[in-house]
Formats: structure tokens, sequence, C-alpha cells
């Protein structure tokens, strides 16, 4: 009798933890994975990765929608959740971005920054194919691929190395959009996954998918799915050089596995169908012309998203136990530490801080009296505005 782990979903950082999973049906022997050498630390890994997402966010336009971004996050955590416990970095803090771009395309930075491209998820045929990617990338971070990488080629030593495979990580998908110079891109072309790394992460993420409750032939299916949906050779594959046959590979390895229960969310195809509701994405290319795809309005740094009216029917709510309040039954609610918001889908983004903003809606808080209600007021608004650089006061 199988049983399955109840979990919790956690917000948008995620650090790696073990699970005890309980295994649905027999299986065989697993591939052992052992990580490569690596003359790395792993606080090095994670500086590498903090600041070449800082990069990242300057150079491609987030799709910053809150419905995308939280399935996005969920399915993540689960993945995460199921790394084997020698493959944990408790350092490292896995995050989810969907870039809003055409290519099909996905990367992590070292210690757990990854980003999807909005491409990805619309070619994918189900959640399972997006978490075969997303399982993939994983295991490229868990098993710490980017530094190993660096150690090969330590003839440049240590500030070098890290400079370039910093650019070759992001490589591939990334390096239409930062051909402009930016520093990140020293190394673009100079170094990608060897075709022993690109075995591992897909044994390992088939692994990762099977204990997190997916069917690891689903990761086999996103390969023929990009394959076919790329045409002539889209951006995944280009950084992600094909290791033989990785089909055979990962179904053969799949046989081995055993899967807990059924991690899908159901949610794949209302996401698919609320991007489909948006502008097109735009490409590589204009993305790094500052250009605006025919048919639409999303350009760099553009957010667009459908955002519906106020609904005519109301719903009562109880923010911090202090007051009673209506607001429309389409509006979502946001928890933050000093109150709450309330807004419409779409309204809720993440800034260029981390911080969760929204566009319009409702925002209550509560603040420490001092017996002076003009002070007391505006110290409540200074906080608004902190948490919402975008906030001007009128």
């Amino acid at each position: 009798m199988s049983s399955r782990m109840s979990t919790h979903r956690y917000g948008r950082i995620f650090p790696a933890l073990a699970v005890a999973l309980t295994l649905s049906w027999q299986a065989g022997a697993q591939t052992k994975i052992v990580a490569p050498r690596n003359s790395y630390s792993v606080a090095e890994d994670v500086k590498l990765g903090r600041e070449a997402s800082a990069e990242v966010r300057k150079e491609l336009p987030m799709l910053n929608d809150q419905r995308v971004d939280n399935w996005v996050e969920d399915v993540g955590a689960d993945l995460v959740r199921a790394i084997p416990a020698e493959f944990q970095h408790s350092e490292f803090r896995y995050t989810f971005d969907v870039v809003n771009q055409k290519e099909i395309n996905a990367f992590a930075l070292p210690g757990g920054p990854m980003y999807l491209n909005r491409g990805m998820i619309e070619a994918a045929k189900s959640e399972g194919e997006v978490a075969g990617v997303m399982a993939h990338e994983i295991s490229h971070v868990a098993l710490r691929h980017g530094t190993a990488q660096a150690t090969k080629g330590q003839g440049w030593g240590l500030l070098g190395a890290l400079g370039q495979i910093g650019g070759a990580i992001v490589g591939g998908g990334l390096g239409q959009v930062l051909s402009a110079g930016t520093q990140i891109t020293a190394g673009l072309k100079l170094m990608q996954y060897s075709r022993e790394f690109e075995s591992q992460a897909d044994l390992l993420g088939a692994q990762i998918l099977a204990r997190a409750g997916y069917d690891p032939r689903e990761m086999a299916n996103m390969f023929r799915t990009i394959e076919r949906e790329g045409g002539g050779g889209p951006q995944w594959m280009s950084s992600h050089p094909n290791p033989g046959n990785r089909y055979n590979a990962i179904v053969a390895e799949a046989k081995t596995l055993r899967v807990q229960g059924n991690a899908n969310t159901g949610q794949f195809q209302s996401v698919q169908a609320r991007l489909g509701d948006m502008s097109p994405a735009p490409t590589a290319e204009q993305i790094a012309r500052g250009q605006k795809p025919s048919g639409g309005n999303v350009g760099t740094g553009t957010r667009t998203v459908r955002v519906e009216p106020p609904s005519t029917s109301y719903r009562t709510r109880n923010p911090n136990d202090l007051l009673r309040v209506s607001v429309p039954s389409n509006w979502g609610e946001m928890d933050a530490r000093d109150g709450v918001t309330y807004a419409p889908d779409g309204a809720f983004f993440r800034g260029d801080n981390g911080s969760t903003e929204f566009t319009h809606g409702v925002q209550i808080g509560v603040s420490q009296g001092s017996g002076n209600l003009q002070r007391d007021t505006q110290r409540l608004i200074s906080a608004f505005a902190q948490s919402n650089p975008n906030l001007r006061q009128q």
C-alpha cells in the first residue's frame, strides 16, 4: 500500500531538503551518480550564481505573472525536496523565474537560480515535461557541474575560471541576449557542459522526478518535443549537446525507478491558456535590440498581463483579525509582515529587489501607535513604500 507524504508549498526560495518517500512499485537498482571532482567551494558556487543572476535580471524580461510563477515554484519546490541527500547543499537557494521569451530554453546558475523561458512552457505537452527540464537543470546545480567544468580549466586561475564558467552556464539561449558586452558573457562559447555531465544530469534528473512523483519518461518525451518544436535548433539543445541517444538512456533508467504517488498539480492546461491570452513573447533577437514582437506590445522589461475588471460580487475578509472588509471576489490576497494586500490576478509581480509588489489594489496595514495619528500614519505609508518602491504618495 502506498502513501503520499504531505508537503508544504514554500514561497520563492527553497532550501534543498531531504524527504522520506514511500515508493509505489518494485524497481531495480538505479544508476549510481558520483559528483565530479571540484576544486571550488560551495560558497563560490553561491557567489557566482548570485552575481550572474543579477546580470540575467538586468538583461532579460521576466514574465512576472503571479499565477504562472506560483505554479513553476510549486513544481520546483517538489523537485528540490526530492534531491538525494548526498547532493544537497544547505547553502544553495533554489529560485524559479519565468522569462518572457519565445525560444525554447531553460538554464540554472550555480547555487540554485533557475530561469525557464515562457516558450518552454508553451511547447510542452504536459506538466511532467516541464518538470523534466527543471529536474535536469536542478541536477546540474546539485552536482555543481558549473564549477566542476571550471575545475578542468584551472589554468585561468580562480577568478578567471569563475568568470568564464559564468558565461558558459548561461550560454546558448542567453547568448544572443547577452552579446552586447556584459561581463557575464566573457566565456559564452568557451565551454559547454560535457557529454558526461549531460548524461549525469539526465540520470539524476530522472531519479529526482521519480522521487518527487513524476514519471521520469516525461523528461525523455520533452527532449523529443524540443527537437520537434525547435525546428532547426532550439536554444536549449544548443547549450545542452545531445549525449548520444538520451531518450533511450532515460527510458532505461526509468525502468529501475519507483515513483512516489502523483505530483501533478493539475494546473498545466490553465497555465498554458493564461500564457495564450497574453501578447506574444519576444524573441531573443528582439530582446537584444529592444524591439517589440509583431502583433504584441511586449518589449524588454515590459510586463504585459491580462487583468480582469473587479467582480460585481464581493467576499468579506478579516485581515489581521482587526476589521472586516469586502473586496471583489476575483481579487487575491497576499500576506506581508506589516499587513495584507488585495488585488486582481496579474496585479502582483516580483520587483527588482525580489519583493512582491502590485500594480493596483488595496493594501491594509497595522502600525504601533504613538499617540500622534499623523506621524503613525506616515510611518505606515513609509513601510508600504519600502515594500513597493513604485508606489507614490499623493
